[in-house]
């Protein structure tokens, strides 16, 4: 491993996922924490319930004695949020893709990741609890996983994800013993990034009558020759098998051409959803035969058409239900095509970094499939403000827009938001046009924000400003659960106190690189003044033209500043439902701040990377105050030390993901307090930590053989020079 990183195979994440066109079962990789119950933490979670559950009704206490049957640790994970009966709930520590109320419909599955010496874990799930068909399993293929996919077996265990997957004969092996033990009840299967052979194939699939979701992604060892699946007898018995096939993901098959597209999806007549994001799709109006010869039904062997796929659009087009065309270049004259298709009724359609759209086109779909309720045309950069009026207007029944990357989109163009009263996630990110006017204007209106809207994001939306912001706060209402400003550099601690006083509800704030937060917004105190700005205020006060300030204040303008500040007011104290929080080089904050409001017991994700005042004491306030991280990120805090690190470790059992790069006085005694305390780590960054040699990483992988990843580049001060 270069750069003297070490990461274990058994290290793994969820396979990509097409943007829209998503599993009908969320993958979420799971942490199964030693000593954490968690068929009976969701158990506890009511199947119908008219607020957002504590976080005591939702995860009891890993570490207390009252949780009942503890689960195995069994493999290295990255775990993101998932909706469970429309609320937000924080499983692991990872970040992914956020799940938005209404996801539910689909069904949720956690992911569990097996490793080869592991025992299969053993649950209890009541009627009303997440049990064994809620789970997916990621199994590595290797020989070592056999026992595990036995036992899996026996629990008629249905979502599997394989993991490392080639042509060799274990890997045959492996896929004999899935389809044996697995195949006769499995209904979710995902092959994402492997290099299975095209028999191993077959014999898996043959095996798997049940099938429902079949994940194909970067699979292209099996349409590489061209004549997959050529076999009539071959075709029939596999036609057969996947006869109940809803959903297929064949995302970023660069191989995938016209004939192996039709036969495969020849033998899935049931299918609703279909990902074909990143394929190579060819758009020419009539063939060309010095690309591949062109049989006589017009199928080319060499390349995936349009015209091609638009046959089986029409073919399909009652019960086709969900596509996603992402990164396929899809011209306007193609998307005309598509939306126009007879008895074509699309709920979800991604279109994401389809550059060459037009504002006319979206127009046009937008009255051909009136009935989308999921569209993401983020990165179709030729887009402009008549395209979200066109949503606007043409898309009532819409739930979830994404409109990142958008760069010619402005303020006029959001007040169309208004009429998307059913709307549930918005994603504006990289709208560097947008200045939060049109869209105060649009969910300050009469209706205001639309009701159920759960998750915004406006990061990276430079020209923001407090203004706006601050009208448009109160109009979102209590539903909103996740608000990312990542990068929003213009806005202040009025917008910060905005956001306290209003949104409480929120599981997830995200205000990384806003610099002008300071200590005194986060505790809710007013803006302190200048001397020769106190004596003219002190002056309009006693003419009653400013109302009085606190009295902490007065010895701020007057040049004594209290060294211990309280928090009042709108502070950070009021989110009180916080589950992640991103203050990353709000350069501003110092320990005077964060040891006083940063106090959440259910914060699960923390990350303080780039703040130059954090100190050891900040540091082992925040550990007393957030004692259930499970991700942590303190990258280039150049004044935290061993000795903060030794108070520290202790109070973080359930630390998963920690990264300490380039925080330069720490030494290998950090290393050893955290082996010592966090036994459940799976994830550590130390790397360009000039204190910390290769040996000291080498005893601490010795000492934590659950840790998957370290990234220790450039540890022990390499010289980071380059030589020409």
């Amino acid at each position: 491993m270069s750069g003297g990183s070490r990461c274990c195979l058994t290290t793994s994440s969820a396979p990509p996922a097409p943007a829209t066109v998503s599993s009908h079962l969320h993958p979420v990789e799971l942490s199964s924490l030693q000593g954490l119950g968690m068929a009976e933490s969701m158990a506890s979670v009511p199947l119908s319930s008219p607020s957002p559950p504590s976080h005591t009704g939702i995860f009891p206490d890993p570490l207390s004695p009252e949780t009942p049957d503890p689960l195995p640790i069994i493999g290295p994970v990255v775990s993101a949020p998932v909706i469970w009966n429309d609320h937000v709930l924080e499983i692991g520590a990872g970040r992914g893709t956020w799940l938005t109320p209404g996801s539910c419909e689909r069904g949720q599955e956690l992911l569990y990741t097996l490793c080869s010496n592991a025992p299969v874990p053993l649950l209890k799930a009541s009627s009303t609890s997440l049990g064994w068909r809620d789970l997916r399993y990621n199994i590595p293929v290797s020989s070592a996983s056999l026992s595990a996919i036995k036992s899996l077996g026996l629990k008629s265990v249905c979502c599997i994800s394989l993991t490392n997957l080639d042509g060799s004969p274990a890997s045959h092996q492996v896929l004999q013993s899935v389809a044996y033990h697995l195949g006769p009840h499995l209904q979710s299967l995902s092959l994402g990034g492997g290099s299975p052979t095209e028999a191993s194939f077959v014999d898996l699939i043959l095996g798997c009558p049940t099938l429902r979701v079949l994940d194909l992604s970067g699979c292209n060892s099996l349409f590489t020759s061209g004549t997959w699946l050529a076999q009539p007898e071959t075709t029939h018995s596999i036609r057969q098998t996947l006869s109940g096939l809803h959903e297929l993901n064949l995302t970023g098959l660069r191989d995938l051409a016209d004939l192996s597209f039709n036969q495969l999806s020849s033998c899935a007549p049931s299918l609703e959803r279909l990902s074909l994001a990143y394929c190579h799709l060819t758009f020419e109006p009539e063939p060309d035969p010095a690309r591949g010869c062109i049989s006589p039904q017009g199928s080319s062997p060499s390349q995936f058409s349009f015209r091609n796929l638009l046959r089986f659009v029409q073919e399909r087009a009652g019960r086709l239900h969900a596509l996603d065309l992402s990164g396929t270049g899809l011209p306007p004259k193609a998307l005309w095509a598509l939306g126009q298709v007879a008895g074509l009724q699309l709920q979800e359609l991604s279109l994401h970094s389809c550059r060459d759209l037009s504002t006319e086109a979206v127009a046009t779909l937008c009255l051909q499939q009136p009935g989308l309720t999921s569209l993401d045309l983020s990165g179709c950069s030729e887009l402009t403000d008549g395209a979200l009026l066109a949503v606007s207007r043409g898309l009532q029944h819409l739930r979830h827009l994404s409109l990142g990357k958008l760069q010619r989109l402005t303020d006029a163009g959001c007040t169309a938001l208004g009429g998307l009263r059913k709307l549930q996630s918005l994603d504006m990110a990289e709208c560097c046009l947008v200045r939060g006017r049109g869209l105060a204007q649009a969910l300050g209106s009469m209706h205001g924000a639309p009701p159920q809207l759960a998750s915004l994001s406006l990061a990276h939306c430079s020209s923001l400003k407090d203004a706006s912001v601050l009208s448009m706060i109160p109009a979102l209402g209590s539903s909103l659960r996740v608000l990312d400003l990542s990068s929003c550099v213009a806005l202040t601690n009025r917008t910060l106190q905005a956001i306290c006083t209003y949104l409480t509800h929120l599981s997830v704030l995200r205000l990384a690189w806003c610099k002008e937060l300071c200590d005194w917004g986060l505790l809710g105190l007013g803006e302190p003044v200048h001397e020769t700005q106190g004596k003219l205020r002190r002056n309009l006060r006693c003419k009653g033209f400013i109302p009085q300030p606190h009295t902490q204040l007065e010895h701020e303008a007057s040049g004594t500043k209290d060294p211990d500040p309280e928090p009042q007011g709108p502070c950070l104290l009021m989110l009180r439902a916080l589950q992640e929080l991103d203050l990353t080089a709000c350069s501003k904050l110092t320990d005077a701040s964060l040891a006083k409001v940063l106090r959440f017991p259910q914060l699960k994700q923390l990350s303080l990377s780039l703040l130059p005042a954090l100190t050891d004491k900040g540091l082992v306030a925040v550990a007393r105050g957030c004692p259930s991280l499970e991700r942590l990120v303190l990258s280039h805090c150049s004044r935290l030390s061993d000795e903060g690190w030794a108070q520290a470790a202790s109070t973080w059992p359930r630390l998963q993901h920690l990264n300490l790069s380039s925080c330069s006085q720490l030494t290998e005694q950090t290393l050893d307090a955290i082996g010592q305390a966090c036994r459940q780590l799976q994830v550590l960054d130390v790397a360009m930590c000039p204190g910390i040699n290769m040996a000291a990483v080498r005893r601490f992988q010795a000492q934590m053989p659950q840790v998957s990843c370290i990234q220790s580049r450039f540890v022990g001060g390499a010289d980071l020079t380059l030589s020409l």
